[in-house]
């Protein structure tokens, strides 16, 4: 996960991960970290659905919001400034960063910034279910943490930044996207729905 830590294994690298969103994130934006925790929650309880990239998987969700940490905050479009601080300063696996990078539809909104061509210049888009997986993690948890389903998520942010705002409208452009990694996600554990496994 880490250039010179080849050595470590699924556990350590975890704890890694964890350790450095705790560091960036529990002081200084407590809020944020709760819903950190939450994530990570989320996606370890259905890391099982993508076999080898579950390690990937739990790493990405508690590094997806680091971007938000004040020392970070170059852009001020968390994604792109969270993968930059692995890849740069971590030196970081490739995929990682790029889970972290295009997290939960980030290039719709790096459209809205202008900011797409730098996103895609630097980040390849991850595909396939880690992706849908993490975007489901993300989507089902609370600024606070808790379990909340894809919809309620969906309407708290709407809520949150108001109508017009630049995430706001950037989340409802993403909304197919989001309800179609939910589904792909809750086929993958066996369910048929959006809703909470």
């Amino acid at each position: 996960m880490r250039a010179g830590f080849v050595t470590l294994g699924p556990v350590e690298h975890v704890q890694w991960a964890r350790d450095l969103a705790e560091k960036l994130l529990a002081e200084a934006l407590p809020v944020r970290w709760a819903h950190t925790q939450g994530v990570a929650r989320v996606a370890e309880s259905i890391a099982d659905i993508v076999d080898t990239d579950a390690e990937m998987l739990v790493c990405a969700a508690w590094l997806h919001d680091i971007g938000y940490a004040p020392p970070l905050a170059r852009t001020g479009f968390h994604p792109l400034d969270g993968a930059r601080y692995l890849r740069d300063e971590v030196g970081a696996d490739d995929q990682l960063c790029r889970l972290v990078a295009h997290h939960t539809c980030a290039a719709i909104e790096a459209e809205n910034r202008g900011l797409a061509d730098e996103l895609l210049a630097e980040f390849a888009p991850v595909g396939g279910l880690v992706a849908d997986a993490l975007t489901f993690s993300d989507m089902t948890t609370s600024p606070h943490g808790d379990r909340v389903e894809v919809q309620e998520r969906l309407a708290e942010i709407l809520s949150r930044y108001g109508e017009g705002s630049l995430v706001a409208e950037s989340i409802a452009k993403a909304r197919p996207e989001i309800e179609r990694s939910a589904q792909s996600v809750a086929a993958a554990l066996g369910g048929t729905s959006n809703e909470t496994p």
